[in-house]
C-alpha cells in the first residue's frame, strides 16, 4: 500500500530559467491545496549536502503566502547549482585533490529523518538523471523539465524556451539596423550546447541569413559565399547565428573550461572564432554578440509561465495519483507523464528532417552545409 502523502520537497538544479518560480508557486499551492506541507530545497540538493553554507538552514518549510506573487520573476528563490550530482560530489581527498563521492545515501537518509514523502525535482537532463537514480532508489520522484535550451526528449517545448528565443529575436531584430548602417557582417553567439534549438528558431525568427548549429557541421566557405552573394545583390550586411556547440566540418568545438567531476565541460567562444575567420574571407568588418547568460535572465512570456504553472500543478496531480518515476511532458492539449528511464541521459537534437529547419532552407538561409 502506497503511504499517503502528508509532505513534499522541491528542487530546482542546473542552470537558471525564466518560469522555475512560476513551478514553485504552482507546486506549493497545488500542494497546500491537498492539505500537504511542501520544503524548498536551497541550491539543487546543496542545501542538504552542505548545510553549513546556509545560516538560516539548506532547506525551508514554504508556505502558500511565501510563494504569493512570484510567477512572474525569472530566476529561482531556491537557488540553482551546476555542481550538486550526489552521486558525483567532488570532496577533497587526504592530499587535497577531489574525489568523485557518492553521497545519495544522505539525500535519501535527509528525506527519511524529516518525514518527507516525495520529491519533485526541476531540471535538466542532468538533474532529471539524478532524479531518476533516487527513484531507483526507493524515494517517491516526479521530475518536471526545465532548460532554455529545448533539449530534452520526450516532451513537445520545455519551460524557459520560449522567453530565450523570443529575447534572442528581439536583439537580431536590433542588430539588423546597426549591422546594414555599417555594411557589417554580425555574429550572434547564443546558448543551447549540444543542441540548436535556439539558434534555429531564434535565427528564423529574427531574420538571420545564415545560422550554425551542432547538428550540422558547417564549412565557412558556403557561409563566405552566402555573404558575397548578397552583397552581389546589393545587400550589404549580413547576420550570422551560431550556436554555443556548433561545430566546423574540420575542427572542435570551443570549449571555455574542461569537465570536472560532477559537472560537464563549458562552451563558448565559438562565435568569435567564426567572426574572425568570416573578416578574413569576406574582407569586411565582422564583429561577435554574446548573448550569453542574458537568454536566461528576466521575466518568462506568457507560453513559459502558463506551460511552468501546468508543469508545477500536473507534478503534484501525479503524486496524488501514486505515480513515481516521471515527468510532466508537455503535449497537446493536456500535460502528458512519460517515465523519466525514457528522458535520463538522453539529449532531443534538431532532426534533419525537422519541419522548421526545413522552412529555414526554403527561405534561403545558409546553414553551412
Amino acid at each position: 500500500m502506497i503511504k499517503p502523502i502528508r509532505r513534499i520537497a522541491i528542487c530546482t538544479g542546473g542552470g537558471d530559467a525564466p518560469g522555475l518560480n512560476a513551478v514553485i508557486r504552482a507546486t506549493v499551492t497545488a500542494a497546500a491545496n491537498r492539505g500537504w506541507e511542501c520544503v524548498g530545497i536551497r541550491d539543487g540538493y546543496n542545501g542538504i549536502l552542505q548545510p553549513e553554507r546556509y545560516p538560516k538552514g539548506g532547506a525551508a518549510l514554504l508556505t502558500r503566502d511565501q510563494v504569493r506573487g512570484i510567477a512572474h520573476l525569472g530566476g529561482t528563490v531556491l537557488g540553482t547549482t551546476n555542481k550538486g550530482d550526489p552521486f558525483h560530489f567532488p570532496l577533497p581527498g587526504p592530499d587535497g585533490t577531489l574525489i568523485d563521492t557518492d553521497r545519495s545515501g544522505e539525500i535519501l537518509s535527509y528525506f527519511k529523518r524529516e518525514d518527507i514523502d516525495a520529491l519533485v525535482a526541476v531540471g535538466g537532463d542532468g538533474s532529471l538523471t539524478i532524479a531518476n537514480e533516487l527513484h531507483r532508489r526507493g524515494l517517491r520522484v516526479v521530475g518536471v523539465p526545465k532548460t532554455i535550451d529545448n533539449d530534452l526528449d520526450k516532451t513537445f517545448t520545455t519551460f524557459g524556451f520560449d522567453t530565450a528565443v523570443s529575447f534572442a529575436t528581439d536583439c537580431l531584430d536590433r542588430l539588423h539596423s546597426t549591422a546594414e548602417s555599417h555594411h557589417r557582417v554580425m555574429v550572434v553567439e547564443v546558448m543551447g550546447r549540444y543542441a540548436g534549438w535556439i539558434a534555429l528558431h531564434a535565427g528564423i525568427a529574427g531574420g538571420a541569413h545564415a545560422i550554425l548549429i551542432p547538428e550540422i557541421a558547417y564549412d565557412l566557405d558556403k557561409v563566405t559565399r552566402k555573404i558575397r552573394e548578397r552583397e552581389a545583390e546589393g545587400r550589404m550586411y549580413s547576420l550570422v547565428v551560431v550556436a554555443e556547440g556548433a561545430q566546423p566540418f574540420h575542427g572542435q568545438r570551443a570549449v571555455l573550461a574542461p569537465a570536472e567531476i560532477g559537472h560537464a565541460e563549458r562552451l563558448g567562444g565559438i562565435g568569435e572564432h567564426v567572426a574572425r575567420d568570416l573578416a578574413q574571407r569576406t574582407g569586411k568588418d565582422a564583429r561577435v554578440v554574446v548573448l550569453g547568460h542574458l537568454l536566461r535572465g528576466g521575466s518568462p512570456t506568457s507560453f513559459d509561465r502558463l506551460a511552468a504553472l501546468r508543469f508545477g500543478a500536473a507534478a503534484v496531480r501525479a503524486l496524488d495519483q501514486g505515480l513515481s518515476g516521471v515527468m510532466v511532458s508537455l503535449g497537446f492539449p493536456n500535460v502528458d507523464y512519460v517515465n523519466m528511464e525514457e528522458v535520463a541521459g538522453r539529449m532531443k537534437a534538431v532532426p534533419a528532417d525537422s519541419d522548421t529547419l526545413q522552412t529555414g532552407r526554403d527561405l534561403g538561409l545558409c546553414f553551412g552545409d
